[in-house]
């Protein structure tokens, strides 16, 4: 046979030569990374309960996991995780959709002041903050003091935004709630850690890969007007959602968001050259890989499916000897799950309400 556009590739594009022929252990999607991460650089995290396993292993490698919204002084260790200081670098809890995103750097700003101020919790009438209703796990004895919070952590977001070297960003979510008023995007329905659901003021939401798009650029477009030198890495979180609203099975939905998610993650790489993506979903939904990556539950990342990830994300993301030195600390993803460095998934306090 005569040469045709396939002859010269190598062999990472042949699925045979790339996936067939490689032990799942050895699966590495990543070829090339427009920059690396050095030791020194302050990274930040935000997005999906995903992007969690990424701040943990950056703090336990010897990286600058940015915190730029630290405990009080004097707050112990184990209360300052209780109290949801280390889950982010800002204490904005889970941002499921990029809507969200968008519209705290709006309110970091001051560009978007929503007209829904608090909620209360209706089994003990303790105030929470609507767009985090769960990062304060006790609620606050009054609205002044939510609000005194809610200004601090906005000014920390300012804080990150205007300081951060590199910002990690996984996407979660299409599905949201949002209030019918003024659009203000909600983190969890109401109803379920504070508010009551009325549909007369609220309404559910549901984002196609245009609107996930357009609102990622703009918020990242924004931050980089105020913070020019941030490189940006995105990812789509292989965890599946919990439930749906939509009117269909949650498997049918599930497939339907993580979709909308990954098309719109390559449409941003492509527009955005300068934007590392990085293949978690990828990595974890390779047929490969499925039985390995997913715990008895189908829906959360197994230990060995975060070790595998996590050392080629420091393989290609990061700089100096990463690879060996991610093999010197070993972690247990599973026992660290199970502990104090647990995962927070906002969107599972759903089942429990």
């Amino acid at each position: 046979m005569g040469d045709n556009p396939y002859s010269s590739l190598p062999d990472h594009r042949f699925w045979r030569k790339a996936v067939t022929a490689v032990p799942p252990f050895a699966l590495d999607p990543v070829v090339a990374t427009p920059f690396r991460i050095s030791r020194e650089d302050k990274v930040a995290t935000a997005g999906s309960c995903f992007a969690q396993e990424i701040a943990h292993r950056l703090q336990s490698s010897g990286f600058h996991y940015y915190l730029a919204e630290p405990p009080p002084r004097g707050v112990s260790a184990a209360e300052a995780e209780r109290r949801n200081y280390s889950m982010y670098s800002c204490r904005y809890g889970n941002l499921y959709t990029t809507l969200q995103f968008l519209q705290l750097i709006d309110r970091a700003y001051g560009h978007f002041k929503p007209e829904l101020d608090f909620w209360t919790r209706q089994e003990d009438g303790r105030f929470v903050d609507p767009f985090r209703p769960r990062i304060e796990p006790d609620g606050y004895a009054t609205a002044e003091e939510m609000r005194a919070d809610r200004e601090k952590h906005l000014a920390a977001v300012r804080h990150m935004i205007e300081t951060m070297d590199v910002f990690v960003f996984t996407f979660g979510h299409t599905e949201t709630w949002r209030h019918k008023k003024d659009g203000a995007i909600l983190q969890l329905a109401p109803g379920v850690a504070g508010g009551e659901w009325d549909p007369e003021v609220y309404e559910f939401y549901n984002m196609t890969v245009t609107e996930v798009i357009r609102d990622f650029l703009t918020a990242i477009d924004k931050i980089r007007a105020i913070n020019p030198k941030v490189r940006i890495v995105i990812s789509v979180s292989p965890v599946g959602i919990i439930a749906t609203y939509e009117d269909r099975h949650v498997i049918e939905s599930n497939c339907a968001v993580k979709a909308i998610l990954r098309a719109a993650a390559d449409e941003i790489k492509r527009s955005r050259p300068d934007i590392a993506y990085f293949p978690s979903y990828d990595l974890a939904t390779v047929s490969p890989n499925v039985s390995r990556f997913y715990r008895d539950d189908t829906r959360r990342i197994t230990s060995i499916g975060i070790d595998q990830t996590m050392r080629i994300f420091f393989d290609h993301l990061t700089e100096q000897a990463t690879s060996s030195r991610a093999a010197e600390i070993k972690i247990d993803v599973h026992a660290e799950a199970e502990s104090n460095s647990r995962v927070v998934c906002d969107e599972e306090a759903i089942e429990s309400a």
